[in-house]
């Protein structure tokens, strides 16, 4: 996701990206509930996507199987061998044993076709991870008038919050413990709402927050999902 920023001093045409306009680059990947599960942040507007993966450390822990993902297994109702788990992905990135992106469109047969039919609807949960990130938190509808180190910290913000509100949205009341009516949720991104839920929201961060260490705790269970 390429993100609108104020061009830095002096950085020449490294932020100037081919839609023409100054950005950092947010490299992510998300699940199929549109959590991000791992990030990389503030690589340059000019960079293709390739480059920025090979070159981040979610790229080398990959290359160098580290990312503990789950062993190969057989596809559902298939005798066939083993299938490694793997990174959907659209052109723009290299083939490699965990990370699947579509045929060259090119020469495609009916059989590749389809294939990049299948690969593109289940890549389409990472676009709409992207859009519900970009809808919610209206800062990224304009150019950010920050400098990169700042414009990283917003963005890491708006992540985590991202996979809080994912987390807490369709909470239940045995998930909060808190009697609210089902029109209540928690929207962190209409700040100040009156009623329970900000109650709830308060709790949730009071526990965290009292001190550093809980803030950097609180940081680590969003991105695990178990917060």
């Amino acid at each position: 996701m390429h993100i609108r920023v104020k061009k830095p001093s002096h950085s020449g045409s490294r932020y100037f990206n081919y839609k023409q306009y100054f950005s950092v680059v947010l490299m992510a990947l998300s699940d199929s509930d549109y959590k991000f599960v791992i990030v990389d942040i503030g690589a340059y507007g000019s960079t293709s996507d390739s480059r920025i993966l090979s070159a981040s450390r979610m790229g080398e822990r990959l290359r160098q199987n580290q990312l503990v993902l789950p062993e190969p297994s057989r596809l559902p109702g298939s005798a066939g061998p083993p299938a490694p788990f793997v990174i959907v992905a659209d052109e723009g990135f290299a083939l490699s044993p965990h990370l699947m992106r579509p045929f060259p469109r090119r020469d495609l047969d009916d059989r590749k076709r389809i294939f990049n039919y299948r690969l593109t609807r289940a890549h389409r949960y990472v676009e709409c991870a992207f859009g519900i990130l970009s809808s919610k938190w209206r800062v990224f509808q304009s150019s950010i008038q920050m400098k990169p180190y700042n414009v990283t910290l917003v963005i890491q913000a708006c992540v985590m919050l991202n996979n809080f509100t994912r987390i807490h949205d369709a909470s239940t009341d045995a998930d909060l413990g808190l009697n609210m009516t089902s029109s209540v949720s928690l929207d962190l991104s209409r700040p100040g709402r009156p009623g329970t839920a900000g109650l709830a929201v308060r709790e949730i961060f009071a526990d965290y927050f009292s001190s550093p260490e809980g803030a950097l705790s609180w940081q680590m269970d969003v991105i695990r999902g178990s917060r």
